[in-house]
């Protein structure tokens, strides 16, 4: 694993793995299969992009995500590594471009849609290519048990077994019960696969449910008190997300509305001006943040109840990537039991699916929305009913809204508030100059502007919050900054040095 040590920070800037990356690279590299449940945030993409870049060949990652494959891809550009996407974004003419370009060998990593496998050219190009692995990102939408399950990838079978040879298979997913894992492991036809559980529990995110009598008022009254943070607030249907985002907007925060009714163009400049931190805060459907990869998003309001823990989960686990503490807070109405329950019917009545199947999926439906409503309407503690409903053991956790009494509950949320951020920065770190932290932030996103990419493309939170605190001098002391690799080191080190250089100067 040395080498893999040495390309870690090379090309992405890390001195070591965080928990989980290490076995599951050394279980792909070896030749085998892995199943890997890791949580939002917890570096997931390290552990098959490093080994692509370990092996000959090229790797495919199976993903449903649009939005992922062009964000990873971009960084992937960033860090000096050749990568591509192939999903409907792209004509048809681009789609056979790339595909010739991938035949040529042009890319260590291919990013493709389910739907894109069994197609005459793409399957082709997979079957004359030197694979050295596939992977299935969002492992969890092949199975009826999951909350998103996907026709397409039952696909993913078939296309392997029309594979000339099978390479190693590694499938990720953020939220899996034991069902699911079982259903992942069976219907992709893993071998014996390594399994990698890091567990799921995310430390730094606070849970809270409130009962409101008025959702506005309680909406606004949170999010006044986290102004200057970014931010996302789920709705369960596209007209509610629009009435939220203007209700934001008229209390004069930058607000912004995203829903897949949107025209594409619209929902693009969104979801840009808000990665951009253009826009403080979204009022979204569950269309908005799968592969989503903002990592200073300090907090998420469930304005209404989702369908189910995985979805909670997963939307809430948008909050806090940076590892900053982050507020994950569900407002409750009952009205929100019989709109989920409308929705189910709904999903029901239209499905393709065979009958059998229909009503299999949409009972597993019901059972996930009875437990959300439990977590929603319950006592006790919030973290670790979710844990428990993952299959994880939990005690009392003493840190969310079910453990803390109310009248003290608000004080937590605030998260020694004035204590984490002086201007809109981070300032909870040791040694940590939220002046500096700022400048290098406007750094970042000029060039970023220059590029036309999101700032975290160029550099992370966490990235220019340890230059903050390690304030290096010479490109060496650069590339010790976690997060800097070589490539970022040549392109952008000269830039973020001299602001240092500036600041040091001027405080003498």
């Amino acid at each position: 694993m040395d080498e893999a040590r040495r390309t870690l920070k090379a090309v992405f800037g890390y001195d070591d793995f965080r928990p989980g990356q290490e076995e599951a690279v050394r279980a792909l590299l070896s030749g085998r299969d892995l199943m890997a449940v890791m949580p939002t945030g917890a570096g997931k993409s390290i552990c098959y992009q490093l080994p692509a870049l370990l092996r000959e060949g090229v790797t495919l990652v199976i993903s449903p995500l649009i939005s992922l494959m062009r964000d990873q891809v971009s960084q992937l550009g960033q860090a000096g590594v050749r990568a591509a996407y192939i999903n409907s974004t792209l004509t048809p003419r681009q789609q056979k471009k790339a595909i010739e370009n991938a035949a040529e060998g042009r890319y260590r990593i291919i990013y493709v849609a389910p739907e894109r496998l069994l197609t005459e050219h793409f399957l082709s190009f997979a079957r004359s290519a030197d694979l050295a692995f596939v992977i299935v990102d969002e492992a969890h939408c092949v199975s009826q048990w999951g909350q998103d399950f996907r026709t397409a990838y039952l696909d993913i079978a078939d296309f392997l077994n029309a594979l000339s040879t099978r390479p190693p298979v590694g499938a990720f997913t953020a939220t899996a019960t034991d069902a699911v894992r079982r259903d992942i492991e069976q219907l992709l036809t893993l071998s014996a696969p390594r399994r990698v559980l890091t567990g799921f529990d995310r430390p730094n995110l606070f849970f809270e449910v409130r009962r409101p009598k008025d959702r506005d008022e309680e909406l606004l009254r949170f999010i006044r008190g986290h102004r200057g943070e970014s931010g996302i607030v789920y709705c369960a249907t596209r007209k509610t997300a629009e009435q939220v985002s203007g209700l934001l907007a008229e209390h004069g925060l930058a607000a912004g509305c995203y829903h897949a009714g949107m025209p594409d163009a619209e929902r693009t400049r969104v979801q840009e001006d808000f990665l951009s931190d253009r826009l403080e805060v979204i009022a979204a459907t569950n269309a908005f943040g799968m592969g989503i990869d903002k990592s200073n998003v300090s907090y998420v309001v469930h304005y209404q109840m989702p369908k189910d823990l995985e979805s909670y989960y997963q939307e809430a686990g948008r909050a806090g990537r940076d590892g900053e503490p982050a507020d994950c807070l569900l407002l409750y109405k009952p009205q929100d039991v019989r709109l989920q329950q409308y929705f189910i019917e709904r999903q029901e009545e239209e499905s393709d699916l065979p009958e059998e199947t229909r009503r299999t999926v949409a009972e597993r439906s019901r059972m996930r929305l009875r437990e959300m409503t439990f977590y929603a309407t319950g006592e006790g503690c919030l973290r670790a009913r979710i844990l428990r409903y993952f299959g994880q053991e939990a005690k009392p956790c003493g840190h969310c809204g079910g453990c803390v009494k109310r009248e003290t509950a608000a004080a937590v949320t605030g998260r020694t508030q004035t204590a984490r951020r002086l201007d809109g920065t981070p300032v909870a770190v040791q040694g940590l100059s939220g002046g500096l932290f700022m400048r290098l932030s406007d750094t970042r996103r000029r060039i970023a502007k220059e590029q036309k990419v999101p700032p975290f493309v160029i550099f992370t939170n966490a990235t220019l919050r340890d230059m903050a605190v390690k304030r290096p001098r010479t490109r060496t002391e650069m590339l010790r900054v976690m997060g800097v690799g070589e490539n970022k080191m040549e392109r952008y080190g000269e830039a973020f040095l001299s602001v240092i250089a500036r600041w040091e100067e001027e405080r003498k």
